[in-house]
Parts: C-alpha cells; sequence; structure tokens
C-alpha cells in the first residue's frame, strides 16, 4: 500500500512538471507581454583576457578608455505601449533600448548611441587616424577618394594581409588593425555589437562600421 502511494506522488509530481513545461511553450507562443520582456533582455560576455575600452563619440573623438578582465554587456529592455485608433485597445510589447549597460569588473558603464571598441590585451591599432585630418562629412571609405586617401597614407603600417578599418556610425575614420587571419560573427547575446578575430585576439565593435581590405588592394 505505501509503495503504490509513492508510485502515485511520483506519477503526480512528474505530471506537474509535464504541465509546467507545457504552460512554458504557450506562453512563448502566444506572445505574452510579461513573459517576452524576459526573453528579450540580452546579455553576454567577452570572450578573451583582460580588455581595453575605447569610447567615441559620433565624430570619431575618444573620450574615454577604460580597463578590465571580465566585461559584459546588457541590453537594456523597454516597454511601449500603443492604442489602437479604430477600437480604443491598448497594446503593449517589449524591446531593447538604445542604452546599454557595460559591466567591468563589477562596475558599471551605462552607455548610449556612440561607438565602443572592445580591445583584447595584446592587440594594438596599426594606425590611428587625426581627426584634423578627416571630413566628418564624408561617407565612409567605400566610396569616398579623400578617406581612402587618408587610409593610403598608412599603408607601411599594416605588416600583415589583411587590414580592418574601423569608423564611426557617420562614417568618420578611427583606427586600422592587421592581422594575416580575420573574421567576424555577430553575437545574437551582444546588442548591436560585433566580434572580430585578428590573429586569435578578439575585438569587439559595438555600434561601428568596419571594412576588412586585402592589403593589396591599398594603393
Amino acid at each position: 500500500m505505501v509503495v503504490k502511494k509513492k508510485w502515485k506522488y511520483i506519477g503526480l509530481a512528474a505530471c506537474l512538471v509535464i504541465v509546467f513545461a507545457a504552460a512554458i511553450i504557450i506562453l512563448r507562443s502566444c506572445g505574452i507581454a510579461g513573459f517576452n520582456s524576459k526573453l528579450n533582455d540580452i546579455k553576454g560576455k567577452l570572450v578573451g583576457n583582460s580588455f581595453s575600452c575605447y569610447f567615441y563619440d559620433n565624430s570619431g573623438d575618444k573620450y574615454l578608455t577604460v580597463s578590465g578582465k571580465k566585461i559584459n554587456i546588457e541590453g537594456n529592455v523597454v516597454e511601449d505601449t500603443k492604442i489602437n485608433q479604430a477600437d480604443g485597445s491598448v497594446s503593449t510589447s517589449y524591446g531593447l533600448s538604445s542604452v546599454i549597460t557595460i559591466n567591468i569588473d563589477g562596475k558599471q558603464i551605462q552607455s548610449c548611441g556612440d561607438t565602443v571598441i572592445f580591445e583584447e590585451k595584446g592587440l594594438k591599432p596599426d594606425a590611428e587616424f587625426k581627426l584634423k585630418n578627416v571630413d566628418s562629412a564624408s561617407s565612409g571609405l567605400a566610396g569616398n577618394t579623400y578617406i581612402s586617401n587618408i587610409v593610403n597614407e598608412y599603408k607601411n603600417y599594416f605588416g600583415k594581409s589583411q587590414v580592418v578599418v574601423i569608423q564611426s556610425q557617420l562614417g568618420v575614420p578611427i583606427c586600422a588593425y592587421s592581422g594575416k587571419k580575420v573574421y567576424w560573427e555577430v553575437s545574437d547575446k551582444l546588442p548591436k555589437t560585433t566580434k572580430l578575430m585578428i590573429d586569435n585576439k578578439a575585438l569587439y565593435l559595438h555600434r561601428a562600421n568596419f571594412q576588412i581590405i586585402d592589403k593589396k588592394l591599398i594603393k
């Protein structure tokens, strides 16, 4: 009799687990706002050794440098309420704001809109472009001869076969790295951030434009 009761309780517990799992699936599929707000919270760690973090405004002017060993980036969820003009009903949705939280060795920086470069220890730019030589109204390297000439002036500094040119969101050249092996990937867990690997060293770019160019293409 005792054994039967024991199996009865085990069966009941198993049913509760199944019901709970089914409820989660239903909530996700139905798009309930409160539940989706948790799903939209993006948080990821920078993979690599110690990092130096460089903050730039849209004109490519560096205004802050920070370094740390443990760094992660969090997206911040905001609530958006809309009123249906037809029937007056109210709907609520959740999404990521433009503000990110950067945690550096337990300390926080809130950043919005600016370009941030996270450079792994041991990785250094081959060239840092001077603002006085850059036209802030330019549209970028690919279609602008003036910008191309600026990059070409630094050709001898690029010792390896591929060059990564990094620009602000307005297309102002900031700096350039070179390496034998360069590739990039977009991380789902890091908001508006691209990860580049340059000769096995990590370079994370938040809100930045970039080009990877074969050195032979630089005149």
